[in-house]
């Protein structure tokens, strides 16, 4: 009875966007007259990424009329509410804007100037069951149209196969009321953005954008907030410095990326003896982590493993059960090729530098670069302190801009994924270097997905 409770008022709480079915990407925003704050962020964004400015999206509010949701009196001037709802989905045979009307007459005499100027043939009207449907076809290709119902409207615009499927979808969804979307219901913000595995809320201000969200796609071990963490109390510095509380099903997967990294590096270390270390020490390991990401040092291509492993100056730091057991869990380090002695762990020698595991009394730390290796435990604290989230982040944007830019040409022409971080640098890269901070946390969600929220903050304006 009380989750039926819960789950009714999860629903009454969720926004009800008219969204297609088959929609690859939907957004969704509730009152058109709610986005000054979010698109003042964008517009101050956009002067430093093209992609960000809303002249780059308001295009796509609607098939064929030219609106901009931050002048009312673009949309009033075409018969639409400038304090009603738009939902725009986006499918592969095109796209369906649903929004609410003002002036009915002024929508359907601007829909049919739009739809004369894009030539092609005569538009078809009729009207079936309080439904208006207009649609006709584009001289450039493709179709166009829209289902009205009362004060509701879905316009249309297709590819040449997908226009009667698409007016048939319109006049489906101004035929009922839209359901409320729990995924929606979920995340806060003034805009909503559903595509693949995640759904983003986002709201902002002249200084800041707030994003929150849930997404399935994040390659992370699941998260459980604990009592306390001896990392709590940390100062964020450098590139990245995210402090984690792992849920104890995910302690192995954790351990086991860095396992695969490091043997990656190290072809004559043998498997099953690497497997059986991490394995013990995993056992040790309480949950709580801490990712110390100092600075990017680029040396040689990136196409090679060895490179981007050590590309990203870092260290790991892990609270230990028993320091006892995992000084014994550590033992079996010192029989693999390029094992160093060191005086409270090991340096393990792999292609393209050295990885340090030590360790400082309940803490287990491994790092692939000297200083920040020591930097990172000369800041360990004694004393525990409370965690808020199951996991926090601080990226420090300047440091990620100085970084992404170190992606050479040649490694781009060479690999999709760096190739992607070029496009990443070159979009955002101007952006990212005037940026203030950017700050977040992370919970895991119900099957495997994981529920984040961050903060964008630019410098106060001057």
């Amino acid at each position: 009875m009380l989750s039926s409770l819960v789950l009714a008022a999860t629903l009454a709480a969720a926004p009800a966007p008219r969204s297609a079915a088959q929609a690859q990407t939907v957004v969704h925003v509730p009152k058109l007259d709610a986005l000054a704050g979010l698109t003042a962020f964008l517009e101050r964004a956009g002067t430093h990424a093209a992609l960000l400015r809303p002249a780059a999206w308001r295009a796509e509010l609607h098939p064929f009329l030219t609106i901009d949701p931050t002048k009312p009196e673009t949309l009033t001037a075409v018969g639409l509410d400038p304090a009603g709802p738009a939902t725009v989905s986006l499918r592969t045979d095109g796209r369906v804007s649903c929004m609410r009307v003002s002036d009915a007459k002024v929508f359907q005499a601007k829909a049919a100037e739009a739809m004369t100027q894009a030539g092609g043939e005569a538009a078809k009207s009729a009207t079936s069951k309080g439904v208006t449907t207009v649609s006709t076809t584009r001289s450039a290709g493709g179709a166009m149209g829209y289902a009205l119902k009362g004060s509701d409207v879905c316009a249309y615009g297709a590819t040449d196969e997908g226009g009667a499927a698409l007016l048939k979808e319109s006049v489906k969804l101004v035929g009922k009321a839209p359901a409320a979307d729990a995924r929606l219901g979920k995340v806060a913000g003034v805009a909503f953005l559903a595509t693949g595995g995640a759904v983003l809320g986002l709201d902002g201000n002249a200084t800041g954008l707030k994003v929150d969200g849930t997404t399935t796609k994040l390659p992370l071990p699941p998260f459980q907030a604990k009592a306390a963490s001896p990392y709590a109390a940390m100062k964020p510095e450098g590139l990245l410095f995210s402090r984690v509380a792992v849920a104890p099903a995910g302690v192995s997967q954790a351990v086991g990326s860095l396992r695969a990294n490091i043997q990656a590096l190290c072809a004559t270390c043998p498997k099953e003896q690497v497997q059986a270390t991490t394995d013990a020490v995993a056992k040790q390991l309480t949950g709580n982590m801490l990712v110390s990401m100092s600075n990017v040092q680029v040396r040689g291509s990136l196409r090679a493993p060895e490179a981007r492993f050590f590309a990203v100056k870092q260290a790991l730091a892990a609270e230990v059960k028993d320091a006892a057991a995992m000084k014994n869990a550590l033992e079996p380090l010192g029989k693999l090729p390029g094992a160093k002695a060191l005086e409270d762990g090991w340096a393990l020698t792999v292609k393209g530098g050295t990885v340090q595991v030590r360790q400082k009394g309940k803490h287990l730390v491994v790092g692939n670069d000297d200083a920040v290796t020591q930097a990172t435990m000369a800041a360990l604290p004694e004393t525990t302190a409370k965690l808020e989230r199951a996991a926090d982040f601080s990226l420090d944007p300047k440091l990620l801009a100085r970084g992404l830019s170190q992606v050479s040409l040649a490694d781009v022409l060479s690999d999709e994924n760096l190739a992607a971080m070029f496009a990443v640098s070159s979009e955002l890269g101007p952006l990212l270097a005037r940026s203030e901070r950017i700050t977040g946390w992370l919970d895991s969600a119900p099957g495997g997905a994981h529920r984040f929220s961050f903060d964008w903050t630019l410098p106060e304006s001057k």
